[in-house]
């Protein structure tokens, strides 16, 4: 097992009709900056039990932040938040609410001119503006991390932000709230959960028993509940599985002591930031050939994960892995999610090179466990997704 620090100051209130706890979680005296999406809160009823909650707090409302949280329009938020003297920000949606307040949470406190320079020269945020969630919609796990990503539409980009004072204070989880979801967001959650177990768990063998043993877990609920909650989102005890899963798959715990990837993070952004592809369904595409690609330095992990997770009992060490790859690749089908570029966009030819090209531009010449993915290689993979 590698060494590790570990520290997750995240308060987790979980369970029905928890939002009503927000008054006490948040300072009587705070000025509160209330960040949601579309305006779905508004339809399932959680708008309404949020205010209930807060009707004795100072609170500005700020909607309409989008699916991949757009840079521009949270310097309207961020706007907001300087001439109000806001000092709390609370997120009331799923990944894209939260990550875009982190965002703010991370620009409030920063003293250079230009916010963007925190995404695009890796400044961490060692104290932000704090902040709490009222998840919505369990996928990223962000309500549980001090992770964010951020979307740039006037150049295409989608970029990482991360710091220990990017933690929520406090994340409601109300599994209730699922019933709302419409099934092709469910589907995005249980892959894009998924996903990042594989990142933190698909790399090579270090002893990490017990995080193994966590991560495969996370992966067989998730996998179990998926035809439960996409059938029926409002079994509460399949719903409560599902988002618990979610948080579980990227709170930090699945990581400690072991060697990550997330090269399949990276490549998969610049398909999002190209062609505005759901997350989730980037990961998809991109998953299976980089797997494939970096068979040799990950085939003792996926022939374990084989034989744990999906019951591969027969074949050599390499045919496991193979089992392996194509066992993810139905899993995602089974969720009625395509795994090929070329079913999304039929602009798609010229995406490796660009893929190539931006790595090359951020100097990321080796990314995965062993940071020897290059731009190349990155180009390869990403060809063979087409």
């Amino acid at each position: 097992m590698l060494n590790f620090e570990f520290q997750n100051p995240t308060k987790i209130i979980f369970g029905k009709d928890q939002i009503s706890k927000l008054s006490s979680e948040i300072p009587e005296n705070a000025k509160v900056l209330m960040v949601y999406g579309g305006g779905s809160i508004k339809k399932n009823g959680v708008y309404d039990q949020v205010s209930q909650a807060l009707k004795d707090h100072d609170v500005t409302e700020f909607g309409g932040v989008p699916a991949n949280p757009e840079y521009a329009v949270l310097l309207e938020a961020l706007e907001i938040i300087k001439t109000k003297d806001i000092d709390f920000i609370l997120a009331v949606g799923g990944g894209s609410v939260i990550d875009g307040v982190k965002f703010l949470s991370g620009a409030a406190t920063y003293e250079g001119d230009e916010p963007w320079d925190i995404l695009a020269k890796g400044i961490r945020t060692y104290q932000g503006m704090p902040f709490g969630t009222v998840l919505t919609l369990p996928a990223t796990g962000s309500e549980m991390n001090s992770g964010s990503v951020i979307t740039r539409k006037e150049t295409k980009e989608k970029r990482v932000m991360g710091g220990p004072g990017l933690f929520p204070q406090f994340s409601i989880l109300d599994p209730q709230v699922v019933h709302s979801i419409p099934k092709r967001q469910i589907a995005n959650g249980l892959v894009d959960s998924f996903s990042h177990v594989i990142e933190q768990y698909m790399t090579y063998p270090v002893a990490a028993r017990l995080q193994d043993r966590i991560a495969e877990s996370v992966m067989q609920t998730l996998i179990e509940v998926a035809p439960k909650v996409m059938e029926d989102p409002s079994d509460y005890d399949a719903a409560s599985d599902f988002m618990w899963s979610c948080t579980m798959a990227l709170n930090g715990l699945l990581r400690v002591g072991t060697p990550n990837d997330w090269s399949t993070h990276m490549m998969a952004h610049e398909l999002t930031a190209l062609y505005g592809i759901d997350h989730a369904r980037t990961l998809a595409i991109i998953h299976p050939s980089q797997l494939r690609y970096k068979l040799d330095d990950k085939k003792e992990k996926l022939a374990q994960y084989a034989e744990r997770v999906w019951g591969v009992s027969e074949g050599s060490l390499e045919e496991k892995a193979e089992a392996g790859i194509r066992k993810t690749e139905d899993y995602f089908h089974s969720l009625e999610m395509e795994t090929k570029l070329s079913d999304y966009t039929d602009k798609y030819e010229k995406t490796a090179a660009i893929v190539k090209e931006r790595f090359e531009e951020r100097n990321w010449k080796g990314l995965g466990e062993k940071q020897n993915i290059t731009p190349d290689d990155a180009k390869k993979i990403v060809e063979m997704s087409y």
